[in-house]
């Protein structure tokens, strides 16, 4: 017997959330803000419009579905399920941070205040979300979105939909050789960016400037640039932009250690150490966005 659909809501804690955490009481941190020329207000106007999305989702989940909820800093630790249609409510961003953890599950973005976020991934209202819910699970038609994929030696994996960060912990220099097809360069940077035609409207926008075309979100290929590479007599600065799609990116670690992240979520990453060798492609997940 299979199980009902179960839909997750994914959501963020508000600014005014993490305001009054931080002083105690909404009354202090209204004080501390008032003494800087602004305001807690809108700061919880903004906390009430998300209450209101969470609240109206909520309500249109069919009465025979299950519901769960996570918040975006217990995605690690959520288990998502096949039978999930994963409801985000919040920024363009808090998709990105979910989608790498899923495998295939539908996605329903839904953003709670209209005009204030681009609406990229988030384009729904949470009126509609009746609506959406039924069609996620009636073939309702959904973009597959390219993700891009880093793995290591020792068999470490992570996705984004994004793109990934290769570089040191902190701001030191990361120290690798960079292989992209038959081209291979000794490189001291601030880091090496894959990124996705999702993501080529973030990070990969400021990087670009025109060295390399970035791709449309369900390409099948990825764009890369190395941050600031220092010419030296052992390293090089040539072999800078490019594009990932049958042929794979590689790095040969030569740092002591260096971290690998996906989406800005710099706690959920994978170390790796002199020796070990990266690899980045495009993965062969796809994340399936309700239109």
């Amino acid at each position: 017997m299979s199980l009902a659909p179960r839909a997750v809501l994914v959501h963020r804690r508000t600014a005014y959330a993490d305001a009054v955490a931080r002083h105690g009481t909404p009354g202090a941190a209204d004080f501390f803000l008032r003494t800087r020329g602004r305001s807690l207000a809108e700061l919880e106007e903004a906390d009430e419009q998300q209450r209101r999305a969470l609240a109206t989702v909520a309500a249109a989940v069919p009465v025979d579905w299950r519901t769960g909820s996570v918040e975006r800093a217990e995605l690690s630790r959520f288990l998502f399920a096949p039978e999930d249609v994963v409801v985000v409510v919040g920024q363009d961003g808090l998709v990105a941070n979910v989608a790498k953890y899923l495998s295939g599950q539908v996605v329903v973005g839904i953003d709670p205040a209209p005009g204030r976020n681009a609406g990229v991934l988030v384009p729904h209202p949470a009126s509609a979300a009746q609506d959406l819910l039924h069609r996620s699970v009636s073939g309702g038609a959904c973009d597959a979105r390219t993700m891009v994929c880093a793995s290591t030696d020792d068999g470490q994996e992570l996705h984004a939909l994004n793109e990934v960060f290769v570089g040191h912990r902190s701001h030191q220099t990361a120290r690798y050789v960079l292989t992209a097809g038959d081209r291979r360069e000794e490189q001291a940077s601030s880091g090496v960016v894959t990124g996705t035609g999702t993501g080529a409207t973030g990070w990969l926008a400021s990087l670009s400037r025109g060295r390399a075309a970035l791709p449309a979100p369900t390409d099948a290929s990825l764009a890369w640039f190395v941050r600031e590479a220092w010419p030296s007599r052992t390293t090089g600065a040539d072999l800078v932009a490019g594009t990932v799609a049958a042929e794979p990116l590689t790095l040969d670690v030569l740092s002591d250690e260096l971290v690998v992240f996906g989406d800005g979520l710099e706690d959920d990453r994978l170390t790796v150490s002199r020796g070990q060798r990266i690899t980045v492609t495009v993965s062969p997940r796809r994340l399936a966005l309700l239109r």
